[in-house]
């Protein structure tokens, strides 16, 4: 959701985030987006009527419940790379130790930037609540992070991946979370493979045109 009105610590960040998109490619100083969704699991309670030609699976209306995971997704997107974990919860101390992966692939980087939402535990607080201070401190000396403003989440590459990732694995009705991670680990492999990238176009041009009701200075 875009904000109504002017806004200028909208259209600062906004701005940040997409001048960031318009850097080339640079594999010591990779930029990555980073976000996290729930996956509802839900296990059918009839067996389901398999699909005849022309006709697709039918399931019956009713489901259980059996709790939710959390995906965590991070993409380069240009270099066509994307990395996921499902945990059981989304606390600090789970996005604190996915941070610690994404470090891990990128340990040959000079800085990673990391896009993402200012969510509560995107914090770097939660480095130091996961991981002694030494840890935590070298780990937040490899990252800079870049986060999208309130209500712009739409501005997070990794939202896209996660759409996908959604339409292409996760749209049915899932029951456990082992299930979830064999899923997302042959979606991820496969979409590694194929090198998909993201063709981004938005650009700080095109806000000041589109969205420039939200710019200050250029209202007054």
């Amino acid at each position: 959701m875009i904000p109504p009105l002017q806004d200028g610590d909208f259209v600062a960040q906004m701005e940040s985030v997409l001048e960031l998109y318009k850097l080339p490619y640079d594999p010591l100083y990779p930029v990555v987006c980073m976000d996290e969704s729930p996956k509802q699991l839900i296990a059918e309670t009839r067996i389901p009527v398999p699909p005849k030609p022309g006709q697709l699976a039918r399931h019956d209306y009713e489901y259980s419940r059996k709790g939710v995971c959390n995906i965590f997704i991070a993409t380069e997107p240009l270099a066509g790379k994307r990395m996921v974990s499902v945990t059981t919860h989304r606390t600090k101390q789970d996005w604190a130790k996915f941070l610690e992966t994404i470090e891990r692939r990128y340990r040959h980087a000079e800085k990673i930037t990391l896009v993402m939402d200012n969510l509560n535990t995107h914090k770097p607080g939660s480095l130091y609540e996961t991981f002694k201070p030494k840890k935590a401190r070298a780990l937040l000396d490899r990252f800079e992070f870049v986060y999208t403003p309130k209500h712009g989440s739409w501005l997070n590459m990794a939202e896209i991946e996660l759409r996908v990732l959604s339409g292409q694995c996760l749209n049915r009705r899932i029951d456990t979370i082992t299930e979830v991670r064999r899923q997302v680990v042959a979606w991820e492999k496969e979409r590694n493979n194929k090198e998909s990238v993201i063709n981004w176009r938005f650009t700080t041009e095109d806000a000041r045109i589109k969205l420039k009701r939200l710019y200050p200075s250029i209202l007054s």
